[in-house]
């Protein structure tokens, strides 16, 4: 609330509506894998006397059954009806009544009003709206001025509270974790696709949803974002992981490479290059620091050990409720780095036929970067 209060402060708005799945959940706790955020179906709404949010009808009993944290709940749907009935949250029996509007534009007016804003300008997220949506919600909304609002979002989530980085840690715990239980059972003839389906299973078995696990084999870990096949991994062979997962609307992810056997001396020198980069970069993580200063940092360690090539733009980025946030780490990014961001922070380096990558999370404190991760980020040696 603080962080949204100060956003609109600076931009001298009277409200933010939430549209993308990300910005809905920090608004009103949401969680993003939600039917009703994924289909664009749900506002959430912030004012500085509180908070709402808009949801279809069919929507609403779901969404609140999550535990949603709002002062409003608005339903909309095709038809005009009075009320609908949902759970007031996950605790004894008890209902809530809702009211229901005919459509997203009168509900979220009828939000509004019951935030106190019935005039000034509102920040409208308009990430999750093309022009002609965005066009038409205007209408909706006539007395209200309606201002592109996604940025001032995306700098009010830079900073994370304390169960914001609880949950960061665990998710990245459990992407580690399943990452570690399948390097234990990785062994000649296994494929990428049988490694990708093991290192989903785990994180599942852990309590977190897992994103699409990328395991690339031989002259296919050069590929960026390679799709699993069932190529076979075979002696001398690198293999780069990537692993990522969502926990309650949090994201984790690490990125590790291995090899199989005895690792040829190119790829030592190649993974060497990377982890200076890496551990260039968290080294540069300070408050008040420029962003582009961590990219510079790595970059300059990495290249000192190698003439292997990147082709990054940047060294990653925030993570949170998205995997990618602000701020971005790239040569050209002025922001400052502030106090409680959670950082994403990867080096990729190729050379030829072969490609590693090696990636830590780590929280910007008072004393510089703290690595949230529990894993060895050296080159594993698959036995």
């Amino acid at each position: 609330m603080e962080r949204l209060t100060e956003a609109l402060d600076r931009a001298g708005l009277e409200a933010f509506v939430a549209t993308s799945p990300a910005n809905v959940a920090y608004i009103t706790g949401l969680p993003g894998s939600t039917e009703a955020s994924w289909r664009g179906r749900a506002f959430g709404v912030f004012a500085r006397a509180g908070t709402a949010l808009v949801a279809h009808a069919l929507q609403v009993p779901p969404a609140a059954g999550e535990g949603i944290e709002v002062d409003h709940v608005v339903g909309f749907a095709g038809r005009a009806a009075s009320r609908v009935s949902a759970p007031a949250g996950p605790g004894p029996a008890q209902t809530i009544r809702v009211p229901t509007l005919a459509g997203p534009g009168e509900a979220l007016a009828a939000a509004l009003q019951q935030v106190g804003v019935g005039a000034g300008k509102v920040g409208v997220d308009e990430s999750r709206l093309a022009h002609d949506e965005w066009r038409h919600l205007a209408a909706q909304l006539p007395s209200v001025e309606v201002r592109p609002a996604a940025g001032d979002l995306a700098a009010a989530r830079r900073v994370k509270g304390p169960y914001e980085i609880e949950c960061l840690a665990h998710a990245l715990r459990i992407a580690e974790e399943a990452l570690d239980a399948v390097i234990q059972t990785i062994d000649r003839g296994m494929t990428e696709r049988e490694a990708a389906i093991l290192i989903a299973t785990e994180v599942l078995k852990r309590g977190a949803w897992p994103r699409p696990p990328i395991v690339a084999m031989g002259e296919r870990t050069v590929i960026s974002v390679p799709a699993p096949t069932e190529r076979a991994l075979r002696s001398g062979q690198a293999v780069r992981f990537d692993v990522g997962c969502v926990y309650k609307g949090y994201c984790g992810a690490v990125s590790r490479s291995a090899v199989l056997g005895e690792a040829p001396a190119a790829l030592e020198g190649l993974y060497r290059g990377a982890q200076a980069g890496l551990e260039a970069a968290i080294d540069a993580v300070h408050p008040g620091a420029r962003a582009g200063l961590v990219f510079e940092a790595a970059e300059g360690a990495a290249q000192a050990h190698g003439r292997a090539a990147s082709e990054q733009e940047d060294v990653g980025g925030g993570i949170g409720l998205e995997s990618r946030e602000a701020p971005e780490l790239g040569g050209a990014a002025e922001a400052p780095l502030e106090l409680g961001e959670v950082l994403r922070l990867e080096l990729t380096r190729r050379d030829g036929s072969v490609g590693v990558s090696v990636q830590d999370t780590v929280l910007v404190t008072t004393a510089g970067a703290r690595v949230l991760n529990r894993s060895h980020h050296g080159l594993v040696v698959l036995e």
